[in-house]
């Protein structure tokens, strides 16, 4: 018995142990909330695309900026970007050679050459507007940004950057989800297919293809939303650098950065204008100081409420640049890159608010469907199967067809 019994001895110490596994429960839950938190990150990154809306808006924004800029310089083309510029295509290539640049303007001289590619950067802009077969577009479109930005390299300021990048960007998104032609023929198609019960959606997913188109929709998502995260990272980054480089100037510290600026001939497309506004000096040096504000705090308010007026601040702050400043392209790049901190539901229910505003000022009525009575004549009643004659007249929509089919049966 006692040799039976030995083996028994051992567990007994167990209970008196548990005080010292304590460092590795904590540990054990250390590295269970950590794993958690992956998890949740790679679930966030992988099953559903984030600010799709958000990406729409930039798509449609840069689009109509860089078309418009365009048509702008169309009568200044071939100073600018052809082979009449005093920068010519041969000093082009020897930069590039220097600095790594690539131009799709520059691999020919001839004027006909740059004609087509003019040509075919207005249309690229109109078709990434519209977000026609965007997966595609959006590359070219980048390499359009990409080589007349570097053809001319000595014209460019912050607003060619920044559409620069966010075209680049763009290209990582799935930015034609929304509001574009390629949503309209999902959707077009999604209720061709949804039509006919054929019954093939019931179909177990097996073989490999179906495995093939899994993992391209993960990782399409995976890649979509780290752009999303990216360009909102840039213009946190933009913001933030630029507030603390105004921090280490004098003129910003005492309030007087904006009158010298008001005072620049450079920048004063209207001198009227910028004078009277530097006749009020208290307003600029508030408005220096604000500026500094917005710009370093902007990365800290993103995650609350805080970050609405701070936005419609910094609208007000980017029309003041265009207006006074006469840098509208600069300014229309930021309020685009902006838009990117808007959530979804924003962007949903502006169109309802659109449509309360028109009702509300009578400017706009929704029209009644044919059929369901006007003012001038009355609807007439149907007999219900039976019910009295004075029952109430069937409609169109989905409950009438639904006791068709029941009387039917």
């Amino acid at each position: 018995m006692r040799t039976e019994q030995a083996p028994l001895a051992p567990p007994a110490p167990t209970s008196t142990s548990a005080p010292v596994s304590a460092p590795a429960v904590a540990v054990a839950v250390a590295s269970r909330w950590v794993l958690d938190r992956i998890n949740g990150l790679f679930t966030f990154l992988t099953e559903r695309p984030v600010s799709l809306y958000a990406t729409a808006v930039l798509r449609i924004g840069y689009g109509l900026l860089y078309l418009v800029f365009l048509l702008r310089e169309f009568p200044h083309r071939d100073k600018i970007w052809g082979p009449g510029s005093p920068w010519t295509p041969a000093l082009a290539r020897q930069l590039f050679d220097q600095t790594g640049w690539l131009s799709v303007l520059t691999l020919s001289d001839s004027r006909v050459y740059f004609e087509l590619c003019y040509a075919t950067a207005v249309v690229t802009a109109a078709l990434f507007l519209l977000g026609w077969r965007t997966r595609a577009v959006s590359v070219v479109f980048a390499v359009v940004v990409a080589s007349f930005h570097a053809r001319a390299i000595f014209m460019t300021d912050g607003g060619d950057n920044l559409i620069l990048l966010m075209a680049v960007y763009l290209v990582l998104t799935a930015c034609g989800r929304r509001w574009s032609l390629d949503a309209r023929r999902a959707g077009l198609r999604t209720a061709k297919k949804a039509t006919p019960s054929t019954g093939t959606a019931d179909r177990p997913a097996s073989g490999l293809l179906p495995h093939l188109h899994y993992a391209r929709r993960k990782l399409a998502t995976a890649v979509h939303n780290c752009g999303v995260l990216v360009i909102g990272a840039q213009v946190c980054f933009l913001y933030g650098s630029a507030g603390l480089y105004k921090v280490q100037g004098g003129t910003w510290g005492n309030g007087t950065a904006l009158h010298y600026v008001l005072n620049l001939d450079l920048f004063r497309p209207w001198p009227a204008l910028s004078l009277l506004a530097d006749e009020h000096a208290v307003l600029i040096a508030i408005a220096g100081y604000l500026t500094v504000l917005l710009q370093v705090a902007f990365p800290f308010v993103l995650f609350g409420r805080l970050k609405y007026p701070v936005l419609a601040m910094l609208f007000g702050m980017h029309l003041g640049i265009a207006v006074l400043m006469g840098l509208p392209l600069f300014s229309g790049a930021m309020i685009i890159a902006d838009a990117v901190f808007l959530p979804d539901r924003f962007y949903r229910a502006v169109p309802r608010l659109a449509r309360r505003a028109l009702l509300r000022t009578g400017l706009w009525r929704p029209e009644h469907p044919r059929g369901a009575g006007s003012a001038s004549v009355p609807s007439q009643a149907r007999p219900a199967a039976g019910g009295p004659l004075g029952a109430p007249p069937a409609s169109a929509t989905a409950p009438a067809s639904a006791s068709a089919v029941v009387r039917d049966q």
